[in-house]
């Protein structure tokens, strides 16, 4: 049922927004984490006048300035999709760099897949954008919404579930009742663990170096994934002449590229990313961060439901991480709304298994995908070269197949989401 609050002739009166009563804040949803997925629902429940609070560890302010988060994110087509139907992709468009080709080879073999927009529709593969253009637009959406309270600086301290409902306590004292709560908190997440939900997890002994450069020549929209002994080398187009760099090397080695002086570390990004892009030059930092596969044993609990890297974190190997969360917003926003538009009980059973079911096999099925991809291209083993090459060459010469794999990766395959369709929720 709706949630609202009672007057002196005991008429329940429907709100529209989170409200207080007593020492209590009063709304529909709870979302616990304000990172790219987390917001992304925040804004989509919002704007379908769900009440809903998002509780956020870090302040726009702090989020939106420039050393923040130096990395950046692939859009696959269904995504992009999802940002508009959330009313934020006006806000990122400008900053988006169109991916019209997509170019993945192994080392120096001369096999290779070579993917174009054009095999698939009149829309490019997908968009590069850095991690803060996405933020800086969701916080202008944020405060455009009255259903939506955004609460940060703010942390969670302990949250108390039953069959009624369910209560989020601050580490302040502050205390948000609700129907259900969301949990968008990452891989640690506080909320998947006292829920008691257990995880499967595997470290790869390798982190993920990440920067952007500028180079001499245009990119044209091209992608390209290296597979290299240590782990892929990606360059993901960015606009301004620049390009976003995910570099998997082995854990040990990671910190030592890292601290190179500028000439020597440009040295060896030269030597991975080859001469197509012409001289190169560091634009902004540098970071590393290890990587590990993480899945959820399941998606939900009794009035939780758990989103993005919080049920499930994987590779970078084909860009899918923000993407999958970007799905479990669209499954599980529309399955939230169509109830609240009923009047019926967003946190219950019923709701949260139609999430699960929606979202459970597409994730575990690109978890499997990404992992397999991770541990065949890792490596120089012969055998496994040579398995690899025939594989690519195969894919490159049977068009089916290719297109089979390029509507998988822009996430346009399967039941899809009315948001996935640009469709508003």
């Amino acid at each position: 049922m709706f949630l609202g609050s009672v007057d002196s002739s005991g008429l329940k009166i429907m709100n529209s927004s989170p409200f207080i009563v007593g020492d209590e804040l009063i709304t529909d949803v709870v979302i616990v984490g304000g990172g790219l997925a987390g917001l992304t629902l925040a804004c989509a429940l919002g704007g379908a006048g769900v009440p809903t609070v998002c509780v956020d560890r870090d302040s726009p302010k702090t989020q939106t300035t420039e050393n923040f988060d130096i990395r950046t994110t692939a859009v696959s087509f269904s995504s992009q999709q999802v940002l508009a139907a959330a009313g934020v992709w006006n806000d990122m468009v400008n900053g988006a760099a169109a991916i019209n080709d997509i170019r993945v080879a192994d080392k120096d073999s001369p096999f290779f897949v070579h993917y174009n927009f054009q095999e698939v529709g009149d829309h490019p593969l997908g968009w590069v954008l850095d991690n803060i253009v996405m933020r800086r637009a969701l916080f202008a959406r944020v405060a455009e919404l009255p259903a939506l309270t955004h609460l940060a600086p703010a942390t969670v301290a302990q949250i108390e579930r039953s069959p009624a409902g369910a209560v989020t306590v601050l580490t302040d004292g502050r205390r948000i009742r609700s129907r259900l709560i969301v949990g968008a908190d990452g891989r640690p997440s506080l909320c998947r663990r006292l829920a008691g939900i257990g995880v499967m997890r595997y470290d790869y002994g390798q982190n993920a170096i990440v920067c952007t450069i500028g180079h001499e020549k245009p990119h044209h929209g091209l992608a390209v994934e290296h597979f290299l002994p240590a782990g892929p080398f990606a360059l993901l187009p960015l606009p301004d002449n620049r390009t976003s760099i995910v570099w998997s090397e082995r854990r040990a080695l990671a910190p030592t590229y890292v601290s190179l002086p500028d000439d020597q570390f440009l040295y060896e990004l030269q030597r991975r990313a080859g001469d197509h892009l012409g001289a190169l030059h560091l634009v902004g930092g540098r970071t590393h961060y290890p990587l590990s596969i993480m899945f959820a044993e399941r998606h939900i609990d009794q009035r939780l439901a758990l989103i993005g890297e919080a049920a499930h974190a994987i590779h970078p190997i084909a860009g899918q991480g923000l993407n999958m969360g970007l799905r479990d917003v669209a499954a599980l926003a529309e399955t939230v709304v169509d109830c609240f538009r009923l009047g019926l009980d967003v946190g219950a059973p019923g709701v949260l298994t139609r999430y699960q079911q929606w979202r459970r096999f597409d994730n575990t099925l690109l978890a499997v995908v990404c992992d397999s991809l991770v541990r065949l291209f890792s490596n120089n083993f012969p055998p496994l070269r040579i398995a690899r090459n025939l594989g690519l060459g195969a894919v490159q010469q049977l068009p089916p197949l290719k297109q089979f794999f390029m509507k998988h990766a822009m996430g346009v395959v399967g039941e899809c989401p009315r948001m996935t369709r640009g469709e508003p929720v």
